[in-house]
């Protein structure tokens, strides 16, 4: 792993080998918390992609979108095509967001996944809901919505309802329920004591990220065995 600024004072991890297909993963809603999916990272990149995690605030004056489109823009120069955009919980609503807006901004992504996406609140991109942006008619990136059935943080409902969203206005989307709560599905846990989420340590929860990974990097084509 190596970390580099992909913007002046705003830092990225890398994993994997540049010339390998790119992997964009967004953490949560807290401010600079690249490490909390440091486990997710490592295990998508060992199916043999680079995947770039970056930092991000999501209480900046702008909710973070000039992070997230820089980070965006180093991705696509630091890598090899296809792009993938993974985010979890409020970095999984960015990138729906992203998405759903990804042709007036002219940009290109092969498949988005959305982790527990916070589907509930406006977006940090447009500043809209992104099941109201899907009124233009406008179709593109297929998704995949991934949920925890135990989480307790973000309803699976939010991830069920924007599918169904999805489907109604004919963009491809695939959704699934995995067993795992909210932190689990990113190869997080929640340190209650500091009120963060950190890398996880245990075999479970890294079980689940594997699955996660694989699903990932099935996004980008590349196939388990």
């Amino acid at each position: 792993m190596e970390t580099v600024e992909y913007a002046p004072g705003r830092k990225a991890d890398l994993y994997g080998e540049p010339d390998r297909p790119t992997v964009l993963l967004w953490h949560g809603m807290q401010t600079d918390a690249r490490a909390s999916v440091g486990v997710l990272a490592d295990l998508v990149a060992g199916h043999g992609l680079h995947v770039v995690a970056s930092d991000w605030n999501s209480h900046a004056d702008d909710r973070g979108r000039s992070d997230l489109l820089a980070s965006l823009d180093f991705a696509r120069g630091a890598g090899s095509d296809p792009l993938v955009l993974v985010g979890w919980s409020m970095g999984g609503l960015a990138a729906a967001d992203l998405t759903v807006h990804a042709h007036r901004l002219e940009i290109e992504l092969t498949h988005t996944v959305c982790l527990a996406g916070a589907f509930m609140a406006a977006g940090p991109i447009s500043g809209l809901h992104v099941i109201d942006s899907l009124s233009s008619g406008e179709t593109g990136t297929p998704f995949t919505l991934l949920h925890g059935a135990a989480d307790d943080v973000v309803p699976p409902s939010a991830s069920t309802e924007f599918g169904e969203a999805l489907r109604a206005a004919g963009w491809p989307v695939e959704v699934a329920m995995l067993d795992a709560d909210h932190a689990s599905i990113a190869g997080a846990a929640l340190d209650p004591s500091a009120d963060r989420y950190l890398p996880a340590t245990d075999d479970a929860t890294r079980e689940v990220a594997a699955g996660v990974a694989a699903r990932i990097a099935a996004a980008v084509g590349v196939r388990s065995d």
